[in-house]
């Protein structure tokens, strides 16, 4: 399934995003999945809870995607 996160500033957070996008409960289970490597962000590993995505980022974690959008 794909998610679209339409942006209210320039970025959001990853960790911020995976809670939006309903696919973790909470910070904590955003952090463990990042710390993991269980999140790809545009095709890459992501280990960076706080790394910044802007519009036109794909993120990838559990056979689920956001598309990060303005």
């Amino acid at each position: 399934m794909v998610h679209t996160i339409k942006l209210r500033d320039d970025y959001i957070k990853l960790g911020q995003a995976l809670k939006a996008a309903g696919l973790v409960e909470n910070g904590v289970d955003a952090k463990y999945a990042i710390q993991d490597g269980l999140v790809l962000v545009n095709g890459n590993t992501e280990l960076q809870r706080g790394k910044k995505l802007y519009s036109g980022d794909i993120v990838s974690f559990e056979g689920e995607t956001i598309m990060i959008s303005n």
